[in-house]
């Protein structure tokens, strides 16, 4: 079965090389413009394909950017907000220890 196969491989290549020897030159240069073509329109389809990739990439990466801006501006103030309360809380617990260390020292205002 493997010989058969050889065989016919061998016989398929050799019936390819005799279809070229039979082609008149016109008829082959005329599939090798085609064929120019083809790889002609592939190669801009390719180019196209790769613009619009690119264009996606640089939206996806806008986006992300502009997200991540509008978190860090939500952390900030949020952080402002904490910081406001601590001092807040600082100044009350300031206040409220200095209270009691009057009172505790019998001192009145």
């Amino acid at each position: 079965m493997a010989e058969k196969r050889g065989e016919l491989s061998k016989e398929a290549e050799l019936e390819e090389r005799s279809k070229i020897m039979t082609k008149p030159l016109p008829q082959i240069l005329d599939e090798i413009e085609e064929s120019i073509k083809l790889a002609n329109e592939a190669g801009q389809n390719a180019r196209e394909a790769a613009d619009e990739a690119r264009k996606a990439g640089e939206k996806a990466a806008n986006e992300a950017a502009r997200v991540a801006a509008e978190a860090i501006s939500k952390v900030e103030q949020t952080a402002k907000s904490a910081l406001q309360l601590a001092e807040l809380i600082k100044s009350a617990i300031t206040e409220a220890a200095s209270t009691l260390d009057e009172r505790l020292s019998g001192k009145k205002r």
